[in-house]
């Protein structure tokens, strides 16, 4: 298995890979746990939350929105969490983006997270049957199950 940290990139093509898309500022880390509960199933996962952001760099920041971009539209699948913490704006456009597309999407939001109710009638809508989990290990689990992607 193999990681892609932001701002890396990856050389090749060793496998079928999966994006964490969800908070990074103002939440835990569940990126480091996601990586755990995927390891196995995922020959690549993509990770956006970098050890160190320079917070305030605007160069730093159109790359880190590039990678991101980029990254979302490589990869075979995406991983949506939306923890308790906060709103995580950006997330929820990145997730009406691809709910939109046909991209398989494993999606979870914490009972605590204040926008949950609009994440699930919203996807209810776009995505009939797509299912928003209530914990992260339900969503890894999810993510697990796609046919054609485990290494």
């Amino acid at each position: 298995m193999t990681v892609v940290v932001a701002p890396e990139r990856l050389r090749g093509v060793p496998g079928a890979g999966i994006f964490l898309a969800g908070g990074i500022s103002g939440v835990g880390d569940w990126q480091q746990v996601a990586v755990e509960l995927l390891r196995d199933a995922w020959p690549v996962i993509y990770n956006p939350r970098r050890d160190d952001f320079p917070m305030g760099d605007a160069a730093e920041g159109a790359r880190q929105i590039r990678w991101e971009f980029d990254h979302l539209a490589n990869a075979d699948a995406i991983l949506f969490w939306f923890s308790h913490e906060t709103v995580q704006p950006i997330v929820l456009f990145e997730l009406g983006r691809w709910a939109a597309s046909d991209k398989p999407l494993a999606v979870g939001a914490h009972p605590g997270y204040a926008r949950r109710f609009d994440v699930v009638h919203q996807l209810a809508l776009i995505r009939p049957g797509l299912t928003v989990h209530d914990s992260l290990q339900a969503t890894c689990a999810a993510a697990e199950g796609y046919e054609g992607f485990r290494s």
